[in-house]
Order: C-alpha cells, then sequence, then structure tokens
C-alpha cells in the first residue's frame, strides 16, 4: 500500500473497505467471534442477493416463456464463478502480487489457505479468518457476471453465456478487483473511494451489459410484439430482496461489526428510499403515473448508486445522492436507450452502469467533511482530486471492461456462438435451452 495517500489511521478505516487486505503480519493479533459471525452472515446475505434476489428479479421483468432461462443463467453464472473463485480467481485478485494489476498465482488453488490463516481488517492486529473473507468476496465475484444477465435476456445462447462468464471473470473482473480493493493495486493506489463495489461490480457490469447488446442485437418483435414483465410481483419480490441482501454487501465490507459498519447500514437505507421516491416522483411527471416497475428500479439505482460511497459519506449526503441518480438512470433507459435504438432487456447499463458512474464520481463529493462525511483519501486532501480521481477509476473501468467484453464476445462468438436461433427464441429459451417450463398451463 502506498503511505502516502494515506492521512493516518483514521483515513485507512474509510479507504476502499472491500481492500484485498493482506495476511495479517506475525505480530499478535485479536480474532472477534462477533467480527467473524457478521462476516460470515454478510456473505450469506450477498448470496441471497443473487439467488433467489437478482434471479427473480430479472426472471419477473422477462416473458413467461423465458422466466426459467433466466433463473438457470443466474444460478449457473453464479456456481460457475465460485468455483472458478477457489481454483485462481481469488489468486488474481488478492494473491499477494506487487503487480498493480493482478495478484498473481500464489493463492492458486487456495495454495496456503487453512482454517489458522488470517486475513487484516481496517483496525490494526484485528484480523478475521482468511476463509470467510474467501467467501465474501466470492460472492461479489459471483454476483457481478450475473447482472449482465439483464442486458442479453431472452435471446443469448446458454453455452455461450457460461464461457463468456469464465473468460470475463478472470481477464475483467479479476483485475479490475485487485486495481481496486488490493494494497497493490492501480486504483486503490490513487486513492480511489469504492468502499462496496461501484466500479468493480456496477460500473464493471454495466458496460460490459452494453457491449453485449449492442453485439447482439435486438430481440427478435422488439417494438412489435408485448415484450412487458410477465410478473411484477415477483419483481418487486426480488428487488425487496436485493435491497435486504445488500447490507451484506454494503456493511459487510467494512469487514468488522463497528460503528463505520453502522453507517454504511444507515446510508443503504436513505439513498434506497431516497431514489425510490425519486424515481416515481420523475415517472409521475413524465409519464402521469407511478409504476411499480418504477418503484423497483429506482430502488436498484439507489443502492448501486450509494455502494461506493456507503462507508463515507454522511446519512443526508446519501439521501441527496439517492434522489440525484433516479433522474439520470431514467433519462437513459427511456430517452438515450430509445435514441441510440440498443437493446438492454433490463437496462443494466441504464441502473448499473450509470447509476454506478453516478455513485463513484458523486463519492468524491460526499466524503467531504463538510458534507458530513468521513473525508478525502488522495494526498492532495481537496474535494477537486478526489473527484479527479474517482472519474479516473471510472474511465480505466470502462476502457478496461468495454474493450475487454467485446473481444470476450468475439471469442465466444466463433467457439460457440452468442445468440440463440430465430426458432428457439421465438419459441422460448425455457423449452429450447432447456427443454422445460417455469410455468404450465
Amino acid at each position: 500500500m502506498n503511505r502516502k495517500l494515506l492521512s493516518g489511521a483514521a483515513a485507512l478505516s474509510t479507504l476502499l473497505a472491500s481492500a484485498g487486505v493482506a495476511l495479517a503480519q506475525d505480530a499478535a493479533t485479536t480474532m472477534d467471534k462477533g467480527d467473524t459471525a457478521w462476516m460470515m452472515t454478510s456473505t450469506l446475505l450477498v448470496l441471497f442477493m443473487i439467488i433467489p434476489g437478482l434471479a427473480l428479479f430479472y426472471g419477473g421483468l422477462v416473458r413467461a416463456k423465458n422466466m426459467l432461462s433466466v433463473l438457470m443463467q443466474c444460478t449457473l453464472i453464479a456456481s460457475v464463478v465460485m468455483i472458478i473463485w477457489v481454483l485462481w480467481g481469488y489468486s488474481f485478485a488478492f494473491g499477494g502480487s506487487t503487480s498493480p494489476y493482478w495478484g498473481g498465482l500464489g493463492k492458486v488453488f487456495l495454495s496456503g489457505v487453512t482454517m489458522d490463516s488470517e486475513a487484516a481488517t481496517f483496525t490494526d492486529g484485528v484480523v478475521i479468518p482468511e476463509y470467510v473473507f474467501i467467501c465474501f468476496q466470492m460472492t461479489f465475484a459471483a454476483i457481478t457476471p450475473a447482472l449482465i444477465v439483464g442486458a442479453f435476456a431472452e435471446r443469448a445462447k446458454f453455452s455461450g453465456v457460461i464461457l463468456f462468464t469464465v473468460l470475463w471473470v478472470t481477464f475483467i473482473y479479476f483485475p479490475i478487483a485487485h486495481m481496486v480493493w488490493d494494497g497493490s493495486g492501480l486504483i486503490f493506489n490513487w486513492g480511489a473511494i469504492d468502499f462496496a463495489g461501484g466500479t468493480v461490480v456496477h460500473i464493471n457490469a454495466g458496460i460490459a451489459g452494453l457491449v453485449w447488446a449492442i453485439m447482439l442485437g435486438k430481440r427478435i418483435g422488439l417494438g412489435r410484439d408485448n415484450m412487458a414483465p410477465h410478473s411484477m410481483t415477483l419483481t418487486m419480490v426480488g428487488a425487496a430482496m436485493l435491497w435486504v441482501g445488500w447490507f451484506g454487501f454494503n456493511a459487510g465490507s467494512n469487514l468488522e461489526a463497528t460503528s463505520n459498519a453502522t453507517l454504511a447500514m444507515m446510508n443503504t437505507f436513505i439513498a434506497t428510499a431516497g431514489a425510490g421516491v425519486s424515481w416515481s416522483l420523475v415517472e409521475g411527471m413524465m409519464r402521469g403515473k407511478s409504476s411499480g416497475l418504477g418503484a423497483a428500479s429506482g430502488m436498484v439505482a439507489g443502492l448501486v448508486a450509494v455502494t461506493p460511497a456507503c462507508g463515507t459519506s454522511g446519512p443526508i449526503g446519501a439521501l441527496l445522492l439517492g434522489l440525484a441518480v433516479s433522474p439520470v438512470c431514467y433519462f437513459f433507459v427511456t430517452t438515450i436507450k430509445s435514441k441510440f435504438g440498443y437493446d438492454d432487456s433490463l437496462d443494466v447499463f441504464g441502473v448499473h452502469g450509470i447509476g454506478g458512474i453516478v455513485g463513484a464520481i458523486g463519492t468524491g463529493i460526499l466524503c467531504a467533511p463538510a458534507l458530513g462525511g468521513t473525508g478525502y483519501v488522495v494526498e492532495a486532501g481537496t474535494m477537486g482530486a478526489q473527484v479527479l480521481t474517482q472519474i479516473q477509476a471510472v474511465l480505466v473501468t470502462l476502457v478496461w471492461s468495454g474493450v475487454g467484453s467485446a473481444v470476450i464476445i468475439l471469442i465466444t462468438k466463433a467457439i460457440t456462438g452468442i445468440r440463440a436461433s430465430d426458432d428457439a427464441e421465438r419459441e422460448g429459451l425455457d423449452l429450447a435451452s432447456h427443454g422445460e417450463s417455469a410455468y404450465h398451463a
């Protein structure tokens, strides 16, 4: 870690709470059962976000004939990534390398990890079991490519989705996670703040989703056939599960059950509530009615935006961020998507990509002590310098993931293909890809 970026021990506690923590030093360390229990609980909450939360949220948004395909994609993506994580993913992200771009091979197959090995937290001398840190970060790796499902829903080839996932987490997610959260990472050492994954998870997945939507093309019948969500009830249930699980995502990223975790918890409540209300107000003014889909979309936009800021913003700042993000995302999922004509089926880019950008840049503003934040991380110690660093982190993520995703999609297309046949798409991917349906007549 570049200590010049830190303004004392207090600043360390605000710096990227999901950072790639090194193994604890040989000096005497303390492992608290409460911290361990909290991190185990947080890990399960993030799993709850994926299955069933995200799966039901996305599943309700597609047509009935594609419901099962979305459930399968989310489930298998998460399962495949969990396997990859213990084989080489954890090492590539947090393997102990001094490279600014990847973690090396030191922890391949979890080499050297035992029940007795420890991972440092943000309090000197306080540690948690390395296994729980590995599991916690594993759920982040599992949900990120699953988010991309919403961009190609109802038309992607299942085998292509799985191959893409293997390549994408290896060459896109793991390096970005290392760059942002590991002590030797490029973006980490710039002093960029990403408490729980604005760049690593949401911008990363959002721009990949946009690339998928453009390269895959539109769904058959888009603009002509009825493609309304088949079950807003399931979508709302999934959105609620996401909100509940997100407390593990955000407050768990503190790595300890301390007061800073309670700040992340408070901000996750307030920003999400603000964004849900804001989206409903904007939609009511623009369309004359506020929809359940809009409320659910606003909730997710608020969760996305507060993710990088939750540990360094004050509650009122989080509220302002939630109120601000929904109008921006609404503009992108309506006006911009329509203007440019890409078929981002479930608005992965418009909500996760744009919401993540708003949150990442807003983090540089809202960490200001004058606004109730916990302070700047960059050496210059000014809002301008922090915001500029946040923008640099966003741009690196957009380029790395955008260009890399395009290349990986082309490779996947050459090997397995990326799009289901026209007949399969018309029949529905439930039957065409999996031989069963989510519902029976």
